[in-house]
Protein backbone atom coordinates (compact mmCIF):
# COMPACT_ATOMS: atom_id res chain seq x y z
CA UNK A 1 0.00 0.00 0.00
CA UNK A 2 1.26 3.49 -0.84
CA UNK A 3 2.06 6.19 1.64
CA UNK A 4 -1.38 7.62 1.04
CA UNK A 5 -3.01 4.35 2.12
CA UNK A 6 -6.65 3.90 1.23
CA UNK A 7 -6.77 7.44 -0.17
CA UNK A 8 -4.03 6.80 -2.72
CA UNK A 9 -6.59 7.00 -5.55
CA UNK A 10 -6.94 10.72 -4.83
CA UNK A 11 -3.34 11.22 -5.96
CA UNK A 12 -3.46 8.80 -8.90
CA UNK A 13 -2.97 10.41 -12.33
CA UNK A 14 -5.50 7.93 -13.70
CA UNK A 15 -8.21 9.37 -11.42
CA UNK A 16 -7.47 12.91 -12.55
CA UNK A 17 -7.37 11.82 -16.19
CA UNK A 18 -10.70 9.99 -15.94
CA UNK A 19 -12.41 12.98 -14.31
CA UNK A 20 -10.95 15.24 -16.98
CA UNK A 21 -12.37 13.00 -19.73
CA UNK A 22 -15.78 12.90 -18.02
CA UNK A 23 -15.82 16.70 -17.61
CA UNK A 24 -14.79 17.37 -21.22
CA UNK A 25 -17.33 14.86 -22.57
CA UNK A 26 -20.08 16.35 -20.39
CA UNK A 27 -19.21 19.84 -21.64
CA UNK A 28 -19.43 18.71 -25.28
CA UNK A 29 -22.83 17.05 -24.79
CA UNK A 30 -24.14 19.97 -22.72
CA UNK A 31 -23.03 22.60 -25.25
CA UNK A 32 -24.49 20.69 -28.20
CA UNK A 33 -27.76 19.56 -26.60
CA UNK A 34 -28.51 22.79 -24.71
CA UNK A 35 -26.23 25.53 -26.07
CA UNK A 36 -28.25 28.44 -24.65
CA UNK A 37 -28.30 26.93 -21.17
CA UNK A 38 -24.56 26.20 -21.35
CA UNK A 39 -23.76 29.77 -22.40
CA UNK A 40 -25.97 31.36 -19.73
CA UNK A 41 -24.63 29.09 -16.99
CA UNK A 42 -21.04 30.09 -17.63
CA UNK A 43 -21.18 33.60 -19.11
CA UNK A 44 -24.10 35.45 -17.50
CA UNK A 45 -22.86 38.08 -15.05
CA UNK A 46 -23.08 37.14 -11.36
CA UNK A 47 -21.93 40.48 -9.89
CA UNK A 48 -19.71 43.52 -10.60
CA UNK A 49 -16.69 44.76 -8.70
CA UNK A 50 -14.37 47.81 -8.92
CA UNK A 51 -10.59 47.53 -8.61
CA UNK A 52 -10.41 50.73 -6.55
CA UNK A 53 -7.45 52.13 -8.47
CA UNK A 54 -8.00 53.10 -12.10
CA UNK A 55 -11.80 53.21 -11.89
CA UNK A 56 -11.75 49.78 -13.53
CA UNK A 57 -15.03 47.91 -13.13
CA UNK A 58 -15.29 44.18 -13.70
CA UNK A 59 -18.36 42.11 -14.44
CA UNK A 60 -17.79 38.66 -12.96
CA UNK A 61 -19.34 35.45 -14.27
CA UNK A 62 -18.79 31.77 -13.45
CA UNK A 63 -16.42 31.33 -16.41
CA UNK A 64 -14.20 34.12 -15.10
CA UNK A 65 -14.29 32.77 -11.54
CA UNK A 66 -12.98 29.45 -12.82
CA UNK A 67 -10.46 30.86 -15.31
CA UNK A 68 -9.12 33.73 -13.23
CA UNK A 69 -9.54 32.63 -9.61
CA UNK A 70 -9.60 28.82 -9.49
CA UNK A 71 -6.97 28.58 -12.22
CA UNK A 72 -4.80 30.94 -10.16
CA UNK A 73 -4.96 28.29 -7.42
CA UNK A 74 -4.08 25.66 -10.02
CA UNK A 75 -1.07 27.74 -11.11
CA UNK A 76 -0.18 28.18 -7.43
CA UNK A 77 -0.03 24.38 -7.23
CA UNK A 78 2.07 24.30 -10.43
CA UNK A 79 4.39 26.88 -8.87
CA UNK A 80 4.81 24.72 -5.75
CA UNK A 81 5.73 21.76 -7.98
CA UNK A 82 8.22 23.90 -9.90
CA UNK A 83 9.92 25.18 -6.74
CA UNK A 84 10.18 21.69 -5.23
CA UNK A 85 11.64 20.27 -8.44
CA UNK A 86 14.15 23.12 -8.68
CA UNK A 87 15.20 22.78 -5.03
CA UNK A 88 15.54 19.10 -4.41
CA UNK A 89 14.27 16.75 -7.08
CA UNK A 90 14.48 16.03 -10.78
CA UNK A 91 15.53 19.59 -11.73
CA UNK A 92 17.81 20.25 -8.74
CA UNK A 93 21.08 20.04 -10.69
CA UNK A 94 22.22 20.77 -14.23
CA UNK A 95 22.83 17.10 -14.92
CA UNK A 96 19.31 16.15 -13.85
CA UNK A 97 17.57 19.13 -15.40
CA UNK A 98 19.40 19.38 -18.73
CA UNK A 99 17.63 16.63 -20.70
CA UNK A 100 13.98 17.23 -19.68
CA UNK A 101 14.27 21.04 -19.77
CA UNK A 102 16.07 21.12 -23.11
CA UNK A 103 13.58 18.59 -24.48
CA UNK A 104 10.74 20.77 -23.19
CA UNK A 105 12.27 23.70 -25.07
CA UNK A 106 12.13 21.64 -28.27
CA UNK A 107 8.54 20.76 -27.44
CA UNK A 108 7.75 24.47 -27.28
CA UNK A 109 9.78 25.84 -30.20
CA UNK A 110 8.69 23.30 -32.82
CA UNK A 111 4.90 23.47 -32.22
CA UNK A 112 4.96 27.28 -32.03
CA UNK A 113 7.01 27.46 -35.25
CA UNK A 114 4.69 25.04 -37.07
CA UNK A 115 1.64 27.05 -36.01
CA UNK A 116 3.33 30.27 -37.12
CA UNK A 117 4.14 28.69 -40.50
CA UNK A 118 0.45 27.94 -41.17
CA UNK A 119 -0.84 31.28 -39.86
CA UNK A 120 1.84 33.90 -40.64
CA UNK A 121 0.47 37.04 -42.19
CA UNK A 122 -3.05 36.42 -40.85
CA UNK A 123 -5.00 37.72 -37.85
CA UNK A 124 -4.82 34.25 -36.29
CA UNK A 125 -1.03 34.23 -35.87
CA UNK A 126 -1.43 35.23 -32.21
CA UNK A 127 -2.46 31.65 -31.42
CA UNK A 128 1.12 30.36 -31.71
CA UNK A 129 1.22 29.68 -27.96
CA UNK A 130 -1.73 27.24 -28.05
CA UNK A 131 0.13 24.08 -29.23
CA UNK A 132 3.05 24.66 -26.83
CA UNK A 133 1.39 23.19 -23.76
CA UNK A 134 1.33 19.75 -22.14
CA UNK A 135 -1.54 18.52 -19.99
CA UNK A 136 0.30 16.64 -17.27
CA UNK A 137 -2.89 15.02 -15.90
CA UNK A 138 -3.70 13.43 -19.25
CA UNK A 139 -0.07 12.58 -20.08
CA UNK A 140 0.68 10.86 -16.77
CA UNK A 141 -2.76 9.24 -16.79
CA UNK A 142 -2.09 7.53 -20.11
CA UNK A 143 1.44 6.64 -18.99
CA UNK A 144 -0.01 5.02 -15.86
CA UNK A 145 -2.33 2.95 -18.09
CA UNK A 146 0.75 1.55 -19.86
CA UNK A 147 1.87 0.27 -16.46
CA UNK A 148 5.16 -1.51 -15.81
CA UNK A 149 5.91 -1.91 -19.51
CA UNK A 150 7.77 1.40 -19.19
CA UNK A 151 10.44 2.22 -16.59
CA UNK A 152 9.64 4.51 -13.66
CA UNK A 153 12.40 6.83 -14.89
CA UNK A 154 10.23 7.66 -17.95
CA UNK A 155 7.51 9.00 -15.63
CA UNK A 156 10.16 11.09 -13.89
CA UNK A 157 11.38 12.39 -17.28
CA UNK A 158 7.85 13.21 -18.48
CA UNK A 159 6.98 14.93 -15.18
CA UNK A 160 10.14 17.05 -15.29
CA UNK A 161 9.51 17.84 -18.97
CA UNK A 162 5.96 18.96 -18.15
CA UNK A 163 7.27 21.19 -15.34
CA UNK A 164 9.67 22.84 -17.80
CA UNK A 165 6.82 23.11 -20.28
CA UNK A 166 4.61 24.81 -17.69
CA UNK A 167 7.40 27.21 -16.73
CA UNK A 168 7.76 28.31 -20.35
CA UNK A 169 3.99 28.57 -20.76
CA UNK A 170 3.81 30.85 -17.71
CA UNK A 171 6.52 33.10 -19.16
CA UNK A 172 4.75 33.19 -22.54
CA UNK A 173 1.43 34.14 -20.90
CA UNK A 174 3.11 36.87 -18.84
CA UNK A 175 5.13 38.35 -21.72
CA UNK A 176 3.09 37.80 -24.88
CA UNK A 177 -0.53 37.51 -23.76
CA UNK A 178 -0.72 40.64 -21.64
CA UNK A 179 -2.23 43.43 -23.76
CA UNK A 180 -2.31 46.39 -21.37
CA UNK A 181 -0.60 46.89 -18.03
CA UNK A 182 -1.80 49.24 -15.29
CA UNK A 183 1.42 50.12 -13.48
CA UNK A 184 -0.08 51.20 -10.13
CA UNK A 185 -1.88 47.90 -9.62
CA UNK A 186 1.16 45.90 -10.72
CA UNK A 187 3.41 47.75 -8.26
CA UNK A 188 0.99 46.95 -5.43
CA UNK A 189 1.12 43.28 -6.48
CA UNK A 190 4.92 43.31 -6.42
CA UNK A 191 4.83 45.01 -3.01
CA UNK A 192 2.71 42.08 -1.75
CA UNK A 193 5.26 39.62 -3.13
CA UNK A 194 8.07 41.50 -1.38
CA UNK A 195 6.18 41.25 1.94
CA UNK A 196 5.80 37.48 1.44
CA UNK A 197 9.47 37.08 0.49
CA UNK A 198 10.53 38.97 3.64
CA UNK A 199 8.16 36.88 5.76
CA UNK A 200 9.75 33.72 4.31
CA UNK A 201 13.23 35.06 5.07
CA UNK A 202 12.19 35.84 8.66
CA UNK A 203 10.95 32.29 9.15
CA UNK A 204 7.21 33.00 9.19
CA UNK A 205 5.40 29.71 8.55
CA UNK A 206 1.77 30.65 9.26
CA UNK A 207 -0.19 29.70 6.15
CA UNK A 208 -2.79 32.43 6.77
CA UNK A 209 -0.12 35.11 6.23
CA UNK A 210 0.74 33.75 2.77
CA UNK A 211 -2.83 32.98 1.74
CA UNK A 212 -4.32 36.29 2.88
CA UNK A 213 -1.61 38.53 1.41
CA UNK A 214 -1.41 36.34 -1.69
CA UNK A 215 -5.15 36.66 -2.30
CA UNK A 216 -6.03 40.15 -1.03
CA UNK A 217 -2.96 42.01 -2.29
CA UNK A 218 -1.13 39.98 -4.95
CA UNK A 219 -3.94 38.19 -6.81
CA UNK A 220 -6.38 41.13 -6.87
CA UNK A 221 -3.62 43.56 -7.90
CA UNK A 222 -2.38 41.31 -10.72
CA UNK A 223 -5.97 40.82 -11.90
CA UNK A 224 -6.49 44.59 -12.00
CA UNK A 225 -3.09 45.27 -13.59
CA UNK A 226 -3.80 43.43 -16.84
CA UNK A 227 -1.16 40.75 -16.19
CA UNK A 228 -3.14 37.51 -16.03
CA UNK A 229 -4.01 36.61 -12.44
CA UNK A 230 -2.69 33.07 -12.83
CA UNK A 231 0.84 34.52 -12.89
CA UNK A 232 0.18 35.70 -9.34
CA UNK A 233 -0.43 32.07 -8.35
CA UNK A 234 3.01 31.00 -9.55
CA UNK A 235 4.71 34.06 -8.04
CA UNK A 236 3.14 33.51 -4.60
CA UNK A 237 4.10 29.81 -4.72
CA UNK A 238 7.78 30.77 -4.98
CA UNK A 239 7.53 32.74 -1.71
CA UNK A 240 6.26 29.72 0.26
CA UNK A 241 8.83 28.50 2.84
CA UNK A 242 10.66 25.33 1.88
CA UNK A 243 12.92 24.93 4.92
CA UNK A 244 12.27 22.69 7.93
CA UNK A 245 12.48 24.26 11.40
CA UNK A 246 14.18 21.25 12.99
CA UNK A 247 16.29 18.47 11.54
CA UNK A 248 14.94 14.95 11.18
CA UNK A 249 17.55 13.74 13.66
CA UNK A 250 16.40 16.14 16.39
CA UNK A 251 12.78 15.29 15.60
CA UNK A 252 13.39 11.56 16.04
CA UNK A 253 15.27 12.04 19.32
CA UNK A 254 12.58 14.23 20.88
CA UNK A 255 9.61 12.15 19.67
CA UNK A 256 11.26 8.96 20.97
CA UNK A 257 11.53 10.62 24.39
CA UNK A 258 7.87 11.64 24.29
CA UNK A 259 6.72 8.21 23.07
CA UNK A 260 8.81 6.59 25.78
CA UNK A 261 7.03 8.71 28.39
CA UNK A 262 3.66 7.69 26.96
CA UNK A 263 4.59 4.00 27.10
CA UNK A 264 5.45 4.27 30.82
CA UNK A 265 2.06 5.73 31.67
CA UNK A 266 -0.71 3.47 32.87
CA UNK A 267 -3.50 4.10 30.38
CA UNK A 268 -7.05 3.31 31.38
CA UNK A 269 -9.42 1.49 29.05
CA UNK A 270 -11.52 4.62 28.57
CA UNK A 271 -10.84 7.29 25.94
CA UNK A 272 -9.91 9.86 28.61
CA UNK A 273 -6.20 10.71 28.59
CA UNK A 274 -4.00 12.18 31.28
CA UNK A 275 -2.89 15.81 31.04
CA UNK A 276 0.66 14.59 30.45
CA UNK A 277 -0.44 12.37 27.56
CA UNK A 278 -2.37 15.22 25.96
CA UNK A 279 0.62 17.55 26.32
CA UNK A 280 2.94 14.91 24.81
CA UNK A 281 0.65 14.29 21.85
CA UNK A 282 0.30 18.03 21.27
CA UNK A 283 4.09 18.46 21.32
CA UNK A 284 4.52 15.55 18.88
CA UNK A 285 2.05 17.26 16.54
CA UNK A 286 3.99 20.55 16.74
CA UNK A 287 7.30 18.76 16.23
CA UNK A 288 5.91 16.89 13.23
CA UNK A 289 4.96 20.18 11.58
CA UNK A 290 8.33 21.73 12.41
CA UNK A 291 10.15 18.74 10.88
CA UNK A 292 8.12 18.92 7.69
CA UNK A 293 8.53 21.10 4.61
CA UNK A 294 5.67 23.68 4.40
CA UNK A 295 5.94 23.79 0.62
CA UNK A 296 5.51 20.02 0.30
CA UNK A 297 2.61 20.00 2.77
CA UNK A 298 0.75 22.60 0.71
CA UNK A 299 1.52 20.80 -2.54
CA UNK A 300 0.25 17.53 -1.05
CA UNK A 301 -2.96 19.20 0.17
CA UNK A 302 -3.64 21.00 -3.11
CA UNK A 303 -3.01 18.04 -5.41
CA UNK A 304 -6.45 16.42 -5.06
CA UNK A 305 -8.18 19.82 -5.06
CA UNK A 306 -6.41 20.74 -8.28
CA UNK A 307 -6.69 17.40 -10.08
CA UNK A 308 -10.15 16.35 -8.92
CA UNK A 309 -11.97 19.69 -8.75
CA UNK A 310 -10.33 22.70 -10.41
CA UNK A 311 -9.06 21.10 -13.64
CA UNK A 312 -12.27 19.10 -14.34
CA UNK A 313 -14.36 22.23 -13.60
CA UNK A 314 -12.16 24.20 -15.99
CA UNK A 315 -12.73 21.54 -18.65
CA UNK A 316 -16.48 21.67 -18.04
CA UNK A 317 -16.50 25.42 -18.62
CA UNK A 318 -14.09 25.55 -21.56
CA UNK A 319 -14.49 22.35 -23.60
CA UNK A 320 -18.13 23.01 -24.47
CA UNK A 321 -17.86 23.72 -28.19
CA UNK A 322 -20.71 23.20 -30.63
CA UNK A 323 -19.74 20.59 -33.21
CA UNK A 324 -21.78 20.55 -36.43
CA UNK A 325 -21.36 19.96 -40.14
CA UNK A 326 -19.68 23.33 -40.57
CA UNK A 327 -16.80 22.05 -38.42
CA UNK A 328 -15.82 19.60 -41.16
CA UNK A 329 -15.26 22.57 -43.44
CA UNK A 330 -12.83 24.01 -40.89
CA UNK A 331 -10.44 21.06 -41.00
CA UNK A 332 -8.26 22.95 -43.50
CA UNK A 333 -8.47 26.17 -41.50
CA UNK A 334 -4.95 27.49 -40.71
CA UNK A 335 -5.83 27.50 -36.98
CA UNK A 336 -6.73 23.80 -37.09
CA UNK A 337 -3.71 22.88 -39.21
CA UNK A 338 -1.34 24.86 -36.98
CA UNK A 339 -2.63 23.45 -33.70
CA UNK A 340 -3.03 19.85 -34.93
CA UNK A 341 0.35 19.72 -36.65
CA UNK A 342 1.97 21.52 -33.72
CA UNK A 343 0.69 19.10 -31.09
CA UNK A 344 0.73 15.85 -33.08
CA UNK A 345 3.96 16.39 -35.03
CA UNK A 346 5.78 19.34 -33.50
CA UNK A 347 5.70 18.14 -29.89
CA UNK A 348 7.24 14.66 -30.32
CA UNK A 349 9.61 15.85 -33.06
CA UNK A 350 10.90 18.81 -31.04
CA UNK A 351 11.31 16.75 -27.87
CA UNK A 352 13.09 13.93 -29.70
CA UNK A 353 15.46 16.14 -31.73
CA UNK A 354 16.43 18.37 -28.82
CA UNK A 355 17.00 15.34 -26.56
CA UNK A 356 19.05 13.66 -29.29
CA UNK A 357 21.15 16.78 -29.81
CA UNK A 358 21.89 17.07 -26.09
CA UNK A 359 23.01 13.44 -25.84
CA UNK A 360 25.18 13.77 -28.98
CA UNK A 361 26.84 16.81 -27.41
CA UNK A 362 27.31 14.72 -24.22
CA UNK A 363 25.54 17.37 -22.14
CA UNK A 364 22.88 14.92 -21.02
CA UNK A 365 21.99 11.26 -21.14
CA UNK A 366 18.83 9.16 -21.23
CA UNK A 367 17.50 8.05 -17.83
CA UNK A 368 18.24 4.46 -16.87
CA UNK A 369 16.03 1.98 -18.73
CA UNK A 370 14.66 4.63 -21.12
CA UNK A 371 15.07 4.07 -24.88
CA UNK A 372 14.57 6.44 -27.78
CA UNK A 373 11.27 4.73 -28.52
CA UNK A 374 10.18 5.66 -25.00
CA UNK A 375 11.17 9.29 -25.68
CA UNK A 376 9.11 9.34 -28.88
CA UNK A 377 6.12 7.83 -27.09
CA UNK A 378 6.43 10.35 -24.25
CA UNK A 379 6.72 13.09 -26.87
CA UNK A 380 3.32 12.13 -28.26
CA UNK A 381 1.84 12.11 -24.75
CA UNK A 382 3.24 15.62 -24.31
CA UNK A 383 1.16 16.52 -27.36
CA UNK A 384 -1.94 16.22 -25.20
CA UNK A 385 -2.19 19.95 -24.61
CA UNK A 386 -5.78 20.02 -23.36
CA UNK A 387 -6.00 22.16 -20.18
CA UNK A 388 -3.23 24.69 -20.81
CA UNK A 389 -3.96 24.85 -24.55
CA UNK A 390 -7.63 25.65 -23.91
CA UNK A 391 -6.53 28.23 -21.36
CA UNK A 392 -4.17 29.98 -23.80
CA UNK A 393 -6.87 29.84 -26.52
CA UNK A 394 -9.05 32.27 -24.54
CA UNK A 395 -6.06 34.59 -24.12
CA UNK A 396 -4.97 34.41 -27.76
CA UNK A 397 -8.35 34.97 -29.46
CA UNK A 398 -11.14 37.40 -28.64
CA UNK A 399 -13.22 36.22 -31.61
CA UNK A 400 -15.66 33.50 -30.33
CA UNK A 401 -15.62 31.69 -33.68
CA UNK A 402 -11.83 31.46 -33.65
CA UNK A 403 -11.94 30.23 -30.04
CA UNK A 404 -14.36 27.43 -30.99
CA UNK A 405 -12.26 26.36 -34.00
CA UNK A 406 -9.10 26.33 -31.87
CA UNK A 407 -10.74 24.37 -29.05
CA UNK A 408 -12.03 21.71 -31.46
CA UNK A 409 -8.50 21.41 -32.88
CA UNK A 410 -7.04 21.07 -29.37
CA UNK A 411 -9.53 18.34 -28.46
CA UNK A 412 -8.93 16.32 -31.63
CA UNK A 413 -5.15 16.73 -31.55
CA UNK A 414 -4.95 15.79 -27.85
CA UNK A 415 -6.97 12.61 -28.45
CA UNK A 416 -4.86 11.59 -31.47
CA UNK A 417 -1.59 12.36 -29.65
CA UNK A 418 -2.67 10.33 -26.62
CA UNK A 419 -3.65 7.32 -28.72
CA UNK A 420 -0.39 7.40 -30.70
CA UNK A 421 1.69 7.75 -27.52
CA UNK A 422 -0.12 4.85 -25.87
CA UNK A 423 0.27 2.58 -28.92
CA UNK A 424 3.99 3.36 -29.21
CA UNK A 425 4.70 2.80 -25.50
CA UNK A 426 2.61 -0.37 -25.25
CA UNK A 427 4.52 -1.81 -28.22
CA UNK A 428 7.88 -1.48 -26.44
CA UNK A 429 9.03 -4.88 -25.05
CA UNK A 430 8.22 -5.27 -21.36
CA UNK A 431 10.89 -4.56 -18.77
CA UNK A 432 12.78 -7.66 -17.62
CA UNK A 433 13.84 -7.60 -14.01
CA UNK A 434 15.23 -10.41 -11.91
CA UNK A 435 14.56 -12.75 -14.86
CA UNK A 436 10.82 -12.14 -14.49
CA UNK A 437 8.64 -10.51 -17.08
CA UNK A 438 6.55 -7.64 -15.75
CA UNK A 439 3.43 -6.83 -17.74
Amino acid sequence: MSSHGKWSWLHSPITGGILLIIAATTALFWANLAPTLYHHAWHDSLFTVSSGFSATIYSINLHQIVNEFLMAIFFFFIGLEMKRELLDDDLSSFKKAALPLFSALGGVVFPASIYYFFNMGTDTVNGWGIPMATDIAFALGVLAMVGSRVPLSLKVFLSALAIGDDLMAVLVIAIFYTEQIFVNELLVGFFGLIILAVANKMGVRNRLVYYSIGLIIVWISFLASGVHATIAGVAVAFTIPSRREISMGNYLVRTRELLGGLEKERHSKTDVLTKHAIASLREIKVLSYQASNPLQLKEEALHPISALFIVPLFALGNAGVIVDNSMLEQLTNPIVLGIAAGLIIGKPLGIFLFAKFLTIMKLGQLPEGVTWTHIIGAGFLAGMGFTMSLFITDLAFSNPEQQIIAKVAVLLASIISGILGYVILISVPSIKKDNKLHI
